[in-house]
């Protein structure tokens, strides 16, 4: 895979069972198509689809029809063992929660992203990681375990460990949302900085109006999602 990312969706529909033969639609992406090398920003109301989008995209969840191209790879053309090796050396995910592992210090969590995608050789993953955590602003907090830490250096302490394996494509869950609005924007901040000065092709689900204007494109879930669009009419 190349050191930037290109993502490519056709006719991607996602429809989550009910029982009894039915099924409820969330998803219906007729085509969307992300430059290499892009920041965008994904924005709409709860339940639009938005968090279904990026599983289905980071090859967490399989869609219901449609392709979805990540670079020259048709994701879901995978067996389910290659495509979770696919996205651990080349999607970088950041959630709205942190999930740290409590008992490891922030420079082990983010090595240990590191030991499971096998992407760092062994000998550079710790010299890595600090990298990473001293760009994010944590160099005096490497060896701090997640109670240690405030909420917003738990965060990025969680960015670091994204974007550990240098992951060509990065997806973010309103990353922010959990965190009051100044420390929001500090880490935002950093995330898009470290995501431009790397060249990864980022797609952001946020309401922060300065992740607009990062942004080179800004997409409303109601234009883009069919489902949504057409919830919106009835």
């Amino acid at each position: 895979m190349s050191a930037q990312s290109a993502v490519v969706l056709h006719g991607v529909k996602k429809a989550f069972p009910l029982g009894g033969g039915r099924g409820l639609e969330v998803l219906d992406v007729a085509h969307l198509a992300l430059a290499p090398g892009s920041c965008t920003v994904l924005r709409g109301r709860s339940g639009s689809g938005k968090t279904t989008l990026l599983n289905l995209i980071a090859g967490i969840t399989a869609p219901s029809a449609g392709a979805i191209h990540v670079d020259d790879t048709d994701l879901f053309a995978l067996p389910q063992a290659r495509r979770d090796r696919f996205r651990a050396e080349n999607v970088g995910y950041v959630f709205q929660t942190f999930n740290l592992l409590s008992a490891l210090s922030a420079i082990e969590n983010v090595v240990l992203a590191m030991m499971f995608a096998g992407t760092v050789p062994r000998r550079l993953q710790r010299r890595r990681a600090a990298d990473l955590l001293a760009r994010l602003g944590l160099s005096e907090r490497l060896g701090h375990k997640p109670a240690q830490l405030s909420r917003g250096e738990q965060q990025r302490v969680a960015i670091a460990r994204a974007l550990a394996n240098r992951p060509p494509l990065v997806l973010a869950d309103e990353p922010c949302a959990s965190l009051d609005a100044r420390t929001a924007s500090e880490v935002l901040e950093m995330f898009l900085a470290v995501c431009r000065q790397d060249q990864k092709t980022l797609l952001l689900v946020s309401h922060d109006a300065a992740a607009f204007g990062e942004a080179a494109r800004v997409i409303d879930m109601a234009e883009l999602n069919r489902t949504e669009a057409r919830r919106k009419r009835t």
